[in-house]
């Protein structure tokens, strides 16, 4: 699997650690920086890329930094993307099964490597239900997205 990962410094180690998990698993890593640690970045710079590359290829992506939120909020802005900020393995899975999210938000801060690492795996794992009330709700942000 193709996935886009993006940071700021807040969590420039875990998205190393998981770059590397993510190659040793099989998956094809596009890595939008940041490149090397600077306390002074701005997650935008790197997370607004990492979410138009995943809306344009209809891909997935990870998006990380302090807490994940301004993340999560940044690449909510890319039309296409529905980012959900995820701290524990079942919230990554909902995010996936329930509303078909294309990109993870975490914090670097948050969770252990070890616990981020699991969340990943599961979010890149587990597959939308399908159900018709989740696409249901699905539909209604898309057409509001586009239709405003």
């Amino acid at each position: 699997m193709r996935v886009h990962i993006a940071t700021d410094h807040a969590a420039f180690e875990l998205k190393n650690y998981l770059v590397e998990h993510l190659t040793r698993a099989g998956h094809e890593v596009v890595d939008h920086g940041a490149d090397s640690y600077d306390a002074l970045d701005d997650y935008p710079t790197f997370v607004i890329p990492c979410a138009k590359a995943v809306a344009e290829e209809k891909g997935i992506g990870i998006v990380l930094g302090g807490s994940g939120n301004g993340e999560q909020i940044a690449a909510n802005k890319v039309r296409g993307i529905r980012a959900a900020l995820a701290c524990t393995s079942e919230l990554a899975r909902l995010s996936r099964e329930h509303n078909d999210a294309n990109i993870i938000s975490m914090g670097g801060r948050m969770q252990s490597l070890e616990e981020a690492w699991e969340m990943v795996d599961i979010f890149l794992n587990t597959p939308f239900s399908g159900d018709e009330r989740h696409q249901r709700r699905i539909d209604q942000i898309t057409e509001h997205e586009t239709k405003g």
